[in-house]
């Protein structure tokens, strides 16, 4: 599955990938905020990662610059019950509106393709930026903060959001 916006390419990652995933994911300032990213992230890691099945019910991305294929991200869905956006956004990228403009395209897929009806997300307190992008992407604040675990910081408290799906205004009967 992929995505195309106006700078970017939403696309699976593969095996080659994985020297560009440890790079770009490899740096403690983007662990530290994430749950299932190891720190120190090895490229064994990345392709243990590249390896694992597809789910198309929770996709999940590389997000690569459009013109270049630059790895500068990555974002997808996960959960059993219920979907939950996960995404990060390399460093030296940051800043850029891309991680605003990758879930924009997930969640048009989540709504018109996937319909799933709620989204959930969470992010580390002490992260405000991944607030703002929430914010962007209509998520709201559910007033909840639970601990997490980290596989990079051990626990960290998150805070807890959630989106409904938009329904597609219905045509009027003539």
């Amino acid at each position: 599955m992929f995505a195309i916006t106006e700078r970017l390419l939403l696309r699976p990652g593969w095996i080659e990938d994985a020297a560009a995933l440890t790079a770009a994911i490899g740096d403690r300032e983007i662990a530290r905020n994430l749950m299932r990213v190891p720190w120190p992230y090895s490229q064994a890691d990345a392709e243990g990662f590249l390896t694992q099945p597809a789910d198309p019910l929770r996709p999940r991305f590389l997000i690569c610059l459009r013109d270049s294929n630059r790895l500068v991200g990555g974002i997808g869905l996960s959960g059993d019950f219920e979907a939950e956006l996960g995404y990060w956004i390399a460093r030296d990228h940051w800043g850029r509106g891309y991680a605003t403009e990758a879930g924009q395209a997930v969640i048009a897929l989540a709504d018109n393709s996937l319909r799933l009806p709620r989204i959930k997300a969470r992010r580390a307190l002490d992260n405000a930026a991944s607030a703002n992008v929430l914010r962007k992407l209509g998520f709201q604040p559910t007033g909840k903060r639970v601990w997490s675990a980290s596989l990079a910081r051990g626990t960290m408290e998150t805070c807890l959001y959630a989106r409904e799906r938009e329904e597609a205004p219905q045509a009027l009967a003539a």
